[in-house]
């Protein structure tokens, strides 16, 4: 059994920052890409940041220069710091990870709950 549980969510004034945390448990043999959606009210969720196990990264054009995604290994935790908040961030933020399990040959996608930033104006 894999799980991934995000923290760090909440309530911040309009160019606050914040950082989430999202991390990985269970029979785990190897991590490949995390990553973190949103999505906000009424809308699809979106793709916003993401990290290979090489530690490349990449972003979504309206967060880029704003949000640092970054990774521990060895905690099989991956982080989205966010900096310069808008109330256009506002939405429940997923974690995601491929992650190969012990025992297994191949690499599955997990999601985590997902946790709430709300950025008032």
């Amino acid at each position: 059994q894999v799980q991934l549980v995000e923290s760090g969510g909440g309530l911040v004034q309009a160019g606050g920052s914040l950082r989430l945390s999202c991390a990985a448990s269970g029979s785990i043999f190897g991590i490949n890409t995390m990553a973190w959606h949103r999505q906000a009210p009424g809308k699809q969720r979106e793709f916003v940041a993401g990290v290979t196990r090489g530690g490349n990264t990449n972003y979504a054009g309206s967060v880029k220069g704003r949000f640092t995604i970054s990774r521990d290994d060895a905690k099989n935790t991956v982080y989205l710091q966010m900096n310069s908040l808008g109330p256009e961030d506002t939405a429940v933020y997923y974690c995601y990870a491929s992650i190969r399990r012990l025992g297994d040959t191949y690499y599955a996608n997990y999601w985590g709950q997902g946790t709430q930033l709300a950025v008032s104006s």
